[in-house]
């Protein structure tokens, strides 16, 4: 499960602590904590497999 690590004290609890301790960190965020920012297909010339010139 991917861990979304919200303040600095829960980022070093996560890389410091034992794993008992930093597996607590791992649970669902409160609904309206993430916000989708772009959706859709992806439009770049990366994606398009162009090269830069």
């Amino acid at each position: 499960m991917p861990v979304i690590l919200t303040t600095e004290e829960r980022f070093d609890l996560w890389m410091t602590a034992d794993w008992e301790r930093a597996s607590k960190l791992q649970k669902p965020l409160p609904d309206g904590a993430l916000k989708i920012v772009a959706s859709g297909e992806k439009e770049d010339d990366a994606a398009r497999g162009a090269t830069l010139a």
